[in-house]
């Protein structure tokens, strides 16, 4: 293949998308059925924390989704030799106590077809032409074969983002939502009030303090008050030195650590976080006031901004990956830039496969050249 099939990469054409497409899904469907198997196996699943928290609140208790000794002896009878604590806001409870009633070899696809089903509904919502590059986005698939809450939060982060000026009320309900994972709605209200979108504004804070006060009537107080217990197993969980863990992580935090120690990694991520936030205010200038343009920038600094942050938390990037692909074939594809975005496109599954044997998660570099792309394309002087 010579340079210019790279430079211009017309060998790329809709013909094969699709069935490059095919591909990924039956490779997907092959993966899903062994990350099943395992989750019901031994080994477990980290699934086993929502469906234990939802067992116990299915049965009257819900404050004991945070005893990590009644946490343990559920999750355990299900036969996993592992478990997990359950550390999600008591809000997280609506979702996982429907679950709890399920027997768990149930609950596990249940959960992932729902939520694959709502971030899936979400995305094709905003790139109807490329709903084949939705259905097997590998930011997805992995979050799939996790069972982890990637796909529901980044259900509501693409419709937050997409939506914004049709449904501005929905829109802020679903940033409200993002309660159960607050990390990765850091930038939110700074890009919501830089472009002056009170009403989202609004609606995100009055569907957060709805949440938590719908939670507390219905769980209880006892529920409210367990809940900080689980920020010890989250410490504990953050003071191991275990390369393998830091590695699983797909923030700067996470591999500065790996490198350098707490201090640095605490330095280099606060830094990266208040940088974030500069282009959280600036994404509104930088595209006219245009939406879709400043949501996939905003979305593409929201993979950078958290310190703690997997792969599997990464599905709302289908919004600047396929923003990029859309303006491509609007305006003309860069030199380049079609194979840039297939790079982007797998990096969320690749970069999380290649961490172990690489010594290092390059998710982070991967975001960050997402976010340069997306902002190259800004034109302040008006689209």
């Amino acid at each position: 293949m010579g340079i210019e099939a790279l430079r211009e990469a017309r060998w790329l054409d809709s013909g094969r998308v699709r069935a490059y497409a095919v591909i990924v899904g039956v490779a997907a469907a092959a993966l899903l059925v062994a990350a099943y198997v395992e989750a019901t196996g031994p080994t477990g699943s980290d699934f086993l924390a929502f469906w234990g928290a939802g067992r116990v609140s299915a049965g009257g208790d819900p404050a004991s989704a945070y005893d990590l000794a009644v946490q343990q002896r559920v999750q355990t009878a299900t036969g996993s030799l592992g478990w997990f604590a359950f550390v999600n806001p008591p809000p997280f409870l609506f979702a996982a106590t429907p679950l709890g009633v399920l027997p768990y070899p149930l609950a596990w696809p249940v959960w992932v077809a729902l939520t694959f089903a709502a971030w899936a509904w979400a995305s094709v919502r905003a790139f109807p032409r490329l709903w084949p590059l939705v259905l097997v986005y590998p930011g997805a698939l992995i979050a799939a074969t996790h069972a982890q809450t990637g796909l529901l939060t980044g259900a509501l982060l693409v419709f937050a983002a997409t939506q914004l000026d049709r449904r501005p009320l929905a829109s802020g309900a679903a940033i409200g939502a993002l309660v159960i994972k607050p990390h990765l709605a850091l930038l939110l209200p700074f890009w919501l009030a830089a472009g002056r979108r009170w009403r989202v504004f609004v609606a995100a804070g009055a569907s957060a303090a709805g949440l938590v006060l719908a939670s507390w009537a219905v769980f209880g107080t006892r529920t409210m008050l367990a809940y900080p217990d689980s920020w010890q197993a989250s410490a504990a969980l953050m003071e191991v030195t275990r390369a393998d863990f830091f590695l699983r992580m797909a923030s700067l935090y996470s591999q500065v650590r790996l490198i350098a120690g707490e201090p640095a990694a605490m330095i280099a991520g606060a830094a990266l976080a208040l940088a974030t936030v500069g282009f959280a205010l600036l994404a509104w200038r930088r595209f006219a006031g245009d939406a879709p343009g400043s949501a996939a920038a905003v979305l593409a600094a929201a993979a950078l901004a958290p310190p703690y942050l997997f792969n599997y938390d990464l599905p709302f990037l289908i919004v600047p990956t396929l923003w990029l692909v859309r303006e491509g074939l609007a305006e003309g594809f860069r030199p380049y830039e079609k194979l840039g975005l297939v790079l982007l496109y797998f990096a969320p599954f690749a970069s999380r496969a290649l961490a172990l044997p690489l010594g290092a998660n390059l998710m982070p570099l991967a975001s960050a050249a997402l976010l340069a792309l997306v902002w190259s394309r800004g034109n302040p002087s008006g689209r």
